[in-house]
């Protein structure tokens, strides 16, 4: 275990040391978030209706989640990929990208919901419950976009083989996610929260660890 999270702590450190160079592509996504906001905000102005304003946002969420972590793999060349493989083991690589595509997604989520706030308006009562949505968001959408990136880029970074394999998975997810930050932003009393509180660090939880039992044999070949 030991060993595992050292591995984990040195491939973060490369992660972000590699995105502090490549501002560009975080630039990038930030700059489509607030361009898809906007677009937003031009089209509707203003969203008083609670569940159209909720699910507005989560799509955009969730396109921002697709293209911030496609790119898990495929900028690895096989060169890298095989020093890694000397390196480190397979579950410290996809527990580390994980990880890395978590906190980024979530720092863009709050971005994008304080932007989206400014321009459209608040409508969260319960703002701990709602931020604890979208890091459980967050953290789903990057668990699951993740392995499946990581599978992708065995078959030449297939986008349709992504598209296929991840969002049968992210739709139960994403209705979840809805339900669950619906009742945030209304306000309801924490106990109606819990089963979908449940349900999402469930989800989290499996396909966390799918990843550390699949994800060697894929490292294999």
């Amino acid at each position: 275990m030991k060993l595992l999270l050292k591995e984990i702590r040195l491939l973060l450190i490369r992660d972000i040391q590699l995105e502090w160079k490549q501002k560009y592509a975080l630039n990038g996504l930030f700059l489509y978030v607030f361009s898809t906001i906007y677009v937003c905000y031009l089209s509707f102005k203003s969203l008083v209706d609670v569940p159209t304003w909720n699910a507005l946002l989560w799509i955009i969420l969730l396109f921002t989640a697709v293209n911030a972590t496609s790119k898990s793999f495929s900028t690895e060349s096989k060169g890298r990929l095989l020093y890694y493989y000397t390196l480190a083991g397979a579950p410290a690589v996809i527990l580390s990208k994980m990880i890395y595509n978590a906190g980024l997604m979530f720092l863009i989520s709050i971005a994008g919901y304080l932007i989206y706030s400014l321009l459209i308006g608040d409508l969260v009562q319960d703002k701990p419950w709602f931020i604890l949505a979208l890091l459980l968001g967050s953290t789903g959408f990057s668990s699951v976009l993740t392995l499946v990136a990581g599978i992708a880029s065995k078959a030449n970074n297939s986008g349709t083989l992504m598209a296929i394999l991840s969002f049968p998975v992210l739709i139960p997810m994403l209705i979840v996610l809805i339900r669950f930050s619906k009742n945030a932003v209304d306000g309801l009393d924490h106990s109606v929260q819990m089963p979908y509180l449940f349900a999402l660090i469930s989800i989290n939880i499996i396909v966390i660890a799918l990843a550390r039992i699949l994800y060697p044999f894929l490292w294999k070949n």
